[in-house]
């Protein structure tokens, strides 16, 4: 399925982190939400910000709108509510 955005649209979607014990141990079935953390799905045409599709992003709690289309869960939000692109690049 193809999201086509309109104007400054953002389609991000939320990254889960599994439950593990402190030792490493992931606890079945116990996953939880990192509202903060998504994933750049898709933009839209006047998105003006350094975002491009497969960016992890930092977004404010309460931002944007859930979508849920098939058994994908997406948020949409407007660039001005994504707060920074986690650069993974180590060095």
């Amino acid at each position: 399925m193809n999201l086509i955005l309109l104007g400054d649209r953002v389609a991000i979607k939320p990254l889960v982190n599994e439950e593990k014990t402190k030792s490493g141990i992931v606890l079945s079935g116990q996953k939880k939400e990192n509202s903060q953390q998504a994933v750049v799905v898709a933009v839209g045409q006047e998105v003006t910000m350094q975002i491009k599709l497969g960016d992890k992003v930092v977004c404010s709690n309460y931002a944007g709108t859930k979508i849920k289309l098939g058994e994908e869960e997406y948020i949409f939000v407007t660039q001005n509510d994504i707060l920074a692109v986690i650069d993974e690049v180590r060095s």
